[in-house]
């Protein structure tokens, strides 16, 4: 079978599942699951470029994410004013003295000679404090002002769109601070790092309230797409419907989630076009020559360290990206649900499946791994169910029915050691 036929019978086989989804269950199941799959898509091609062309091993894929989630709060809810008017202005005085303690640190460090590390010790604790004392009298008076509905500072206003390529800056930018530390050092450092700053972004969501409503959430995002109330209202789009047998509420469900689907498949085309320019470019087979042999790479003038760094910022701009596309198709923000199960393990296990090192297998593993990940749960309860069915009532009974919620852990786990046992380059190898 040639690769361009392998290509198109898997993504049919993906194709057929999706629809499959929507004659046996509903389409609204097949669409959520069909938006969701073209986002995680969109992280695993990110990820893909980190470690399929560059060998640079990233487990901190959910604060990337993260960090596109909080660019559509920050971008598109509106300013709070009353907020502003309270300690906005002494948050971001403080916010900047804090900056310039570390700056005037790295200062002293560079420009003294003797005495260098106590005056150093000497700004950061006295920069410390006064840091303190500016910053939390501003987030305290932020936090007060109607904290069952505010109590932060809100948004810009702009239109959400503009949060997509936002959340790709924000990643793109911790993305940097995180390779000056670590790239060029054992690839262990890099996990060690980006794990530790994924944990830390997703605890500053959490606990800094003044920012993003902390773990109570911000809901009500602006949506690139018509509100279905307003469709049912629409007299236009009420007939459409009728003449085509559907009722009005359904009809608006299926066309809000088709109008992201075709938004989302937009933003996959043009990443996936752009991915495949650079593999096929003397940038690209620059940056597998030093993923096969660093070594010999150096020997013959590049810069690795700096490369690492250029595609470590792009495959996490990606994952941001994708970051913000959710936070705006699930219509909120909620910090208590980054867990690294599902934001980066769940996005490795599509790059290995998919195959690691080819963009479309990154992408075929997206949608097929976030398929299976969806219809597990309730494909394994009527396994169960099947297989107890002839069993007594009884504690055994209930425990084996309880373990449905488990499947998924295994089934991913299971499928994983297939296709590396048949497999081991993924279902579309790099070629």
């Amino acid at each position: 079978m040639s690769d361009t036929s392998r290509k198109i019978g898997l993504f049919g086989l993906v194709a057929l599942l999706i629809l499959g989804t929507g004659i046996v269950q509903s389409w609204n199941s097949a669409l959520l699951i069909l938006n969701m799959g073209l986002i995680s898509a969109i992280m695993a091609l990110g990820l893909n470029l980190q470690w399929g062309f560059a060998g640079l091993f990233n487990v901190g894929v959910m604060g990337f994410v993260a960090l596109g989630g909080l660019a559509a709060v920050l971008v598109s809810m509106p300013p709070v004013p009353a907020a502003w008017s309270a300690g906005g202005l002494r948050v971001i005085l403080g916010l900047l003295a804090g900056a310039a303690v570390i700056v005037a640190a790295a200062q002293v460090v560079n420009r003294m000679k003797r005495f260098r590390i106590p005056a150093m010790i000497a700004v950061l604790v006295a920069g410390f404090f006064l840091y303190r004392w500016i910053f939390d009298g501003g987030v305290a008076a932020v936090e007060a002002v109607n904290p069952a509905s505010e109590g932060y500072l809100g948004g810009l206003g702009l239109p959400v769109l503009l949060a997509w390529p936002v959340g790709g800056l924000l990643a793109a930018g911790a993305a940097w601070i995180i390779g000056k530390t670590a790239l060029g050092l054992r690839s262990d450092y890099l996990a060690i790092a980006t794990l530790g700053i994924a944990e830390i972004v997703v605890a500053v969501m959490k606990n800094e309230d003044w920012l993003a409503r902390g773990v109570k959430n911000v809901s009500g995002l602006p949506r690139p797409v018509p509100y279905e109330i307003d469709l049912q209202n629409a007299p236009e789009f009420t007939e459409r419907a009728a003449s085509l047998g559907f009722d009005p509420v359904t009809a608006s469900t299926l066309w809000v989630k088709l109008l992201y689907a075709g938004l989302f498949a937009v933003v996959l085309a043009i990443l996936l076009i752009l991915a495949q320019r650079a593999l096929h470019s003397p940038w690209g087979r620059m940056m597998r020559a030093i993923r096969d042999n660093e070594t010999a790479a150096e020997a013959m003038g590049k810069d690795v360290t700096g490369r690492h760094l250029q595609i470590f910022i792009l495959g996490s701009a990606i994952c941001g990206i994708a970051g913000a596309m959710m936070t705006t198709l699930d219509g909120q923000l909620t910090p208590g649900t980054y867990q690294p199960l599902r934001f980066t393990f769940l996005i490795w296990v599509m790059v290995i499946v998919g195959g690691s090192g080819n963009n479309f297998g990154a992408v075929l593993g997206g949608m097929l791994i976030w398929f299976a990940w969806v219809q597990v749960e309730p494909l394994g309860r009527w396994l169960l169910e099947l297989l107890t069915s002839g069993m007594s009532e009884g504690p055994l009974k209930a425990h084996l029915l309880d373990s449905a919620a488990h499947m998924r852990l295994l089934t991913m786990g299971i499928l994983m050691l297939v296709v590396l046992r048949f497999s081991p380059r993924g279902l579309i190898p790099e070629r």
